[in-house]
């Protein structure tokens, strides 16, 4: 699963980023509020941490950014910051987590895992249960009912995880089609067939779809 970590002083980026890589995530560092905004534009995240006091703009501005975009992915506040009114502004943001400075890697994990467990339905960091039934397992890249194995395609295990990575949000098919075939011709019968293979090996509400809005993983 992959994070942003925003995070402007060096030795606290690498040893935040090391660690979380050892627990088995994919971290992308920004070390200003600016380049934060940038990748959060350009990539799909599971988690954003961010400080606050960065450089260019504010972590706070950060959080406003994503909320404009109505992404849905959890917020780890991650500060010095430690007075009443920097946390009040942070929670009114939306931050869910909020892990002051200095921390013990420890708590940094455990707060992580959490998150990811609350919002992906994580029974452990590599497990993500989908329609009751089914578990994707992220290191594996591989989806099973039971013990059962579910013979997907690379093309299918790629559109999984772009909808995974929108998790309660609505994927149009032109969403799709630029980030799963990268704008290769392809038509919109096409990406629906493919849809239809992945319900068909899996259940029907495995993806949720809405006349108007486009489709939805349902975790």
């Amino acid at each position: 699963m992959k994070i942003l970590l925003l995070e402007d002083d060096y030795e606290y980026q690498i040893s935040v980023k090391e660690y979380l890589e050892n627990l088995g995530y994919e971290i992308d560092e920004a070390s200003d509020g600016i380049e934060a905004c940038d990748k959060i534009a350009k990539n799909s995240y599971h988690l954003l941490i961010l400080d606050i006091k960065v450089p260019e703009i504010s972590g706070h501005e950060v959080m406003k950014y994503a909320k404009n975009l109505n992404l849905q992915t959890p917020i780890m506040v991650m500060t010095s910051l430690t007075n009443i009114e920097d946390i009040s502004t942070g929670y009114e943001l939306g931050c869910n987590e909020y892990l002051k400075k200095p921390f013990n890697l420890a708590e940094l994990k455990f707060r992580v895992n959490e998150l990811m467990r609350k919002y992906y339905s994580k029974d452990d960091k590599n497990i993500i249960k989908i329609a009751k039934n089914f578990d994707y397992d992220t290191n594996l890249k591989q989806i099973k009912n039971g013990q059962n194995i579910v013979n997907l395609s690379q093309k299918e295990i790629n559109l999984i995880e772009f909808l995974l990575s929108r998790v309660g949000m609505f994927s149009s098919i032109d969403d799709i089609k630029y980030e799963i075939w990268e704008d290769k011709e392809i038509d919109d019968a096409g990406i629906r067939m493919h849809i239809k293979n992945i319900r068909n090996k899996t259940s029907d509400d495995f993806i949720i779809s809405h006349r108007g809005m486009g489709y939805k993983i349902n975790v």
